[in-house]
């Protein structure tokens, strides 16, 4: 049986992007870090890895892909919008936001769109 091994993301600059992303999942480089790729894994325990590779085509305004970082409730949610803000992400203008979203779109420092979900929302 096949299990995610890694999400992949492409990127203009492999270091900001980790930089970014080992703040915000508390992850770290899984070997050296290159300019071209690096595997990022949980400092603790097993989990989904996040690979950033080198990427020269631009991202998309609709990616068919992205990550969903989930949040215990909508105060939880709030700081960490906040938080990841303070790292370096960028809120969207997300014009497809349902009548009561449960998720904050955000864009990583490389403008990849990743959405912060509040899991007590429907409880």
């Amino acid at each position: 049986m096949l299990k995610v091994g890694s999400v992949v993301l492409g990127v203009w600059d492999v270091r900001r992007a980790a930089a970014f992303w080992t703040q915000a999942l508390g992850y770290v480089p899984r070997e050296e870090m290159e300019d071209d790729w690096v595997v990022l894994v949980p400092a603790e325990g097993a989990g989904v890895q996040l690979s950033l590779g080198l990427s020269e085509t631009p991202v998309q305004e609709r990616p068919r892909i992205h990550l969903d970082l989930y949040a215990g409730d909508a105060a939880d949610q709030a700081a960490e919008v906040e938080r990841l803000v303070s790292l370096g992400a960028q809120r969207v203008d997300w014009n497809d936001y349902p009548d009561d979203p449960d998720f904050v779109v955000l864009a990583d420092t490389e403008g990849n769109l990743f959405c912060v979900i509040d899991t007590g929302h429907h409880q």
